[in-house]
């Protein structure tokens, strides 16, 4: 649906729709006690008989309510106004989206948010009001699209200026999460290397600048790993680069690194048929990073930061990589590919290997959806997070925890390191059945070249992930939130 949010001094409409925030217990307070009063107690009545009592993740609509000129008056628990965090703001705006449905609402905040300042409160329902919006019909015809009349939210809050600036920086934020949910929800059809690459270009825009790398460059770069994955389709392979100096030249820049396999079969160890459509999102982790540096040069982030993605497409033809191949990677080392469905660690050998090389960053996170072991071993409520840094990663667990982005850090030693050793090259492609997400973990870690690094796998949670108030389509856009937070706390 078309969406708008607006923020807007502390006022009660006088007609129309309009919404206001009930804590846990029910009681009314300010301009809903004052309505209510004018209704002869009509909202009481109400929240009586459905047993409405201000729980939050509840609401409540009443449709033109006697007396008034509302065409409709929502409710909306909040639960316990102490208790109450960014992340449940958020989930409360989505809930309000949802009740509200088409057209315009005014939401009245004009209750205590406990800990959470009222402005941050008004900016954090926005974010959630946009992000449960979001919807992905790209594809759906004209006779088949429900057709909608375009939903406007007005938040009216006593703190307006800083609520203001909060909500610009929130909707740069919510815009990247939506390109990352954009691209993970495109098909594999259209979503190509080549194409994905062109839509990373559209960055510039924002004063990016993005570089595509060739088949080509890459081949005089070394870049073996990278170039085997893709060797099997007609698509041809990219590395974009994206850079953003928002930040002092002599700042080391931030860097991110992507998993973009815009599309998995397997290669030669092609994967079972059930399921497979699913493998069109084996590109989150590049989403996450293109969605991240549009957040970032957005709202003008004083920060100079990286992305790196690399694009291929994994297919099993005469020309595709075998079971068994040796490829040397741009660092020198090389690979005995036992299994070619364990690609996305060769793609992002190559890209974390030019990453450090070519920028000499701060840090590099990269982002995957590596393994299905994630899956197996932490759901789909948390990224696994790997790391050879541990400021970095309490402060990514510390980060992760507050924006409902959540991270757990898993093991990875010389056991581990050991598990890809063979005797017929440098390294081999997988570990053996245990531990796979470890292994794969360990094998990145050699090519990141002692730089403070850390591995997200995102496999769990940047796609298929259980629907929120806030997350509605199949696409998460997991690792925007995060990473821009990060970046926000601790390096501007």
């Amino acid at each position: 649906m078309t969406f708008s949010v607006n923020i807007a001094p502390l006022a009660v409409p006088k007609s129309g729709r309009v919404a206001f925030f009930v804590a846990q217990g029910g009681a009314l307070k300010g301009a809903a006690q004052t309505l209510d009063k004018s209704l002869s107690g009509a909202l009481k009545r109400a929240m009586k008989i459905q047993g409405f009592a201000g729980e939050k993740g509840k609401t409540l609509g009443l449709i033109a309510p006697g007396n008034s000129k509302y065409d409709r008056v929502i409710l909306v628990g909040i639960g316990k106004a102490a208790d109450l965090k960014n992340t449940d703001l958020e989930t409360i705006g989505g809930n309000l989206t949802t009740a509200a449905g088409e057209g315009l609402t005014t939401a009245v905040l004009d209750i205590s948010t406990g800990k959470v300042s009222a402005a941050e409160a008004a900016a954090r329902l926005a974010l959630g009001a946009r992000l449960s919006a979001y919807r992905f019909d790209h594809y759906k015809s004209k006779a088949t699209k429900k057709k909608v009349k375009p939903a406007k939210l007005t938040i009216a809050t006593d703190a307006v200026s800083a609520a203001r600036r909060l909500n610009s920086e929130y909707t740069s934020l919510s815009e990247g999460i939506s390109l990352a949910r954009d691209l993970v929800n495109e098909p594999a059809n259209i979503l190509t290397p080549p194409e994905f690459a062109r839509r990373a270009k559209t960055l510039s825009k924002l004063g990016i600048k993005v570089e595509v790398l060739s088949e080509a460059q890459m081949a005089r770069l070394g870049m073996g790993a990278l170039l085997g994955v893709g060797q099997g389709s007609a698509q041809p392979s990219q590395l974009v680069v994206m850079q953003y100096s928002g930040g002092p030249k002599s700042q080391k820049p931030l860097a991110f690194v992507g998993k973009g396999v815009c599309f998995d079969t397997g290669g030669i160890s092609i994967k079972p048929a059930g399921g497979m459509e699913d493998m069109k999102g084996d590109m989150g982790g590049a989403a996450a990073v293109t969605g991240l540096m549009h957040s970032l040069a957005r709202r003008k982030a004083k920060v100079n930061v990286v992305g790196v993605i690399g694009l291929v497409e994994n297919m099993p033809s005469s020309t595709a990589q075998r079971p068994g191949d040796i490829v040397t990677s741009m660092s020198g080392q090389t690979i005995e590919v036992l299994n070619t469905d364990a690609e996305g660690r060769l793609v992002l050998a190559d890209a974390i290997w030019y990453t450090q090389n070519r920028f000499k960053p701060k840090f590099i996170i990269d982002l995957a959806t590596l393994t299905g072991a994630i899956l197996v071993a932490l759901g789909q409520d948390y990224a696994g997070l790997f790391s050879n840094s541990d400021e970095l990663s309490k402060k990514l667990e510390a980060v992760g925890e507050a924006e409902g982005e959540r991270v757990w850090r898993m093991p990875i030693n010389d056991n581990f390191d050991k598990m890809i050793n063979t005797p017929n090259a440098d390294m081999k492609n997988i570990g053996g059945r245990y531990a796979g997400s470890s292994s794969a973990a360990q094998f990145l870690q050699r090519f990141a070249n002692k730089v403070p690094w850390v591995h997200l796998d995102i496999a769990g949670t940047a796609m298929g992930s259980p629907k929120s108030a806030t997350s509605k389509t199949w696409a998460s856009g997991y690792g925007v939130k995060l990473l821009d937070r990060l970046v926000r706390n601790h390096y501007e």
